[in-house]
């Protein structure tokens, strides 16, 4: 379970599917695709008529290359459009931020989760706002920033222990910082600073990372080692690696699958479900 001010959001009966709301010109899938508070409401209510779970909304894109956007840019993107959601939808609403102040803001206007990719490392004071709240939070890992993460050397001496290393220490860091350990959510940031076989062998190891005893959320939706290996350029079109990325995802252990495709990963997670747990 992950408890917010307003709910009780189960994990345990199946995996939930959290539909991503990219409020930016330039994410690397959908950047563009929502320019105004109402265009954004409408995707928050098709997600919702998908099945969608969790709504995931965001100001700023973490693609490679990416650069930062400047604090009043970003709450004018995510504000008023998380306000509307969850007045008008009623659906947990997730702020995808790497800032203190954005975070605190949006969970004001109904945010209930807070989902870091940094993992409390970018803003000294997200991991007070968060224990403030009493919201849960996404850890995640990432070598460097979005905008250097996959350049340079990329090598890992073991890509599942580092990460799951550095995992147990941020829920430390959350811990001690007041954030209740049952409400922390972890994720192995695939696609952050990663090869194409880094990827593969978390999704094929995803089940190691349940040793930290925390509930695991994964993003593979779209993203660029799914259509390396395809052979499909457009992100919109890959959705037969994300489907095949997903399973993976949840047959390894993952409690929660970050998609922009809701509705048909829906129904690919409902199948794995259903294979991972048959006897």
């Amino acid at each position: 379970q992950l408890k917010t001010p307003r709910r009780v959001i189960e994990l345990a009966r199946r995996p939930l599917v959290m539909g991503v709301i990219n409020a930016t010109p330039d994410s690397f899938s959908d950047g563009g695709t929502i320019t105004c508070e109402e265009e954004g409401l409408r995707q928050a209510m098709k997600m919702l008529g998908e099945g969608a779970d969790i709504l995931d909304v965001g100001g700023e894109s973490s693609r490679p290359g990416a650069e930062p956007v400047p604090l009043r840019e970003e709450l004018r993107r995510v504000v008023p459009l998380i306000r509307r959601i969850a007045r008008e939808t009623g659906i947990p609403v997730s702020i995808d931020t790497t800032k203190a102040e954005v975070a605190r803001q949006a969970i004001d206007a109904g945010a209930e989760i807070i989902n870091d990719i940094t993992a409390l490392r970018g803003d000294g004071r997200m991991a007070r706002v968060a224990a403030t709240a009493g919201v849960p939070v996404i850890l995640m890992h990432m070598r460097g920033s979005p905008s250097t993460m996959q350049k340079g050397h990329l090598a890992y001496a073991s890509v599942i222990g580092e990460i799951r290393d550095f995992l147990e220490d941020r829920i430390e860091k959350a811990s001690s910082s007041g954030i209740q350990t049952d409400n922390v959510v972890i994720d192995p940031g695939i696609g952050f600073g990663k090869t194409v076989d880094d990827n593969l062998r978390l999704l094929r190891h995803l089940g190691e990372f349940k040793a930290l005893g925390r509930p695991i959320c994964v993003g593979v939706s779209r993203k660029h080692f799914t259509g390396k290996i395809t052979g499909v350029a457009r992100p919109a079109d890959r959705i037969e690696g994300t489907a095949a990325a997903v399973t993976a995802a949840v047959l390894n252990g993952a409690s929660i699958i970050r998609v922009h495709d809701v509705g048909a990963m829906k129904r690919v997670a409902a199948m794995a479900d259903a294979i991972r747990r048959v006897r």
